[in-house]
């Protein structure tokens, strides 16, 4: 398998932030994989959604947004998060032109993808994939934070557990039925945010990750042939 190749992303005001481009030899699609709130794109969980999605002839770009290059434990403000989702997707599409592109991510990455989706539409993206969709905070069910995505107009793929802290099914089942064709919901029983599911329901982690890779390597492949 090819090795990731670093990069750098550079966007306003002289900021960078660092990626990891990771382009398999029969590759047909391109993921821009931003991380989660709580950790960077080298967290054992991105790597094997990378590594997974090579095996299935998706390349990947997985980026830092600036607090984590500071290591800082406070997430940057959406407007500033947002921008590096954009940057990140220009540098993608410069990197492999000849790549279809979908863009998305763990959690606080992916709904920071959606937000500059709807605020302006990511040149070329024809999909956004989330990797446990961050509906509200723990305990504090809410729909609130989804309600940006009625401004969302391509391809959007929520991959759940039904034991997801953050984001109750109750809820958010309704919820992409009023998105319409547009949304696709997988949901993985008994997982949690983390994707992790207890030993006595009789399956590992590796299992459901495994089902994850390829429910979301099934879904690009539709996106990108318009099916």
């Amino acid at each position: 398998m090819t090795a990731p190749q670093s990069v750098t992303i550079d966007f306003g005001d002289a900021q960078r932030v660092s990626g990891l481009l990771h382009v398999p030899s029969n590759a047909h699609a391109c993921y821009a994989l931003a991380h989660g709130a709580g950790a960077g794109m080298a967290h054992p969980f991105m790597v094997s959604i990378a590594e997974g999605l090579a095996e299935r002839g998706v390349a990947t770009l997985r980026y830092q947004f600036p607090y984590m290059e500071r290591r800082s434990k406070r997430p940057d403000a959406p407007k500033l998060a947002q921008a590096t989702v954009r940057a990140a997707v220009a540098e993608m599409s410069r990197l492999a032109p000849q790549l279809s592109l979908i863009a998305g991510g763990k959690s606080f990455g992916g709904r920071m993808t959606s937000q500059a989706q709807a605020t302006s539409p990511l040149p070329g993206v024809r999909g956004i994939a989330f990797l446990g969709f961050p509906l509200h905070p723990a305990g504090r069910p809410s729909d609130e934070r989804a309600e940006h995505l009625s401004d969302v107009h391509i391809p959007m793929l929520f991959l759940q557990g039904t034991a997801d802290a953050l984001a109750d099914v109750q809820l958010l089942q309704p919820l992409t039925t009023r998105l319409g064709a547009r949304a696709t919901l997988k949901l993985f029983p008994n997982a949690d945010h983390s994707f992790h599911v207890p030993a006595r329901t009789g399956r590992k982690d590796s299992d459901v990750r495994a089902e994850l890779l390829d429910a979301l390597a099934s879904w690009i492949e539709r996106v990108i042939s318009g099916s």
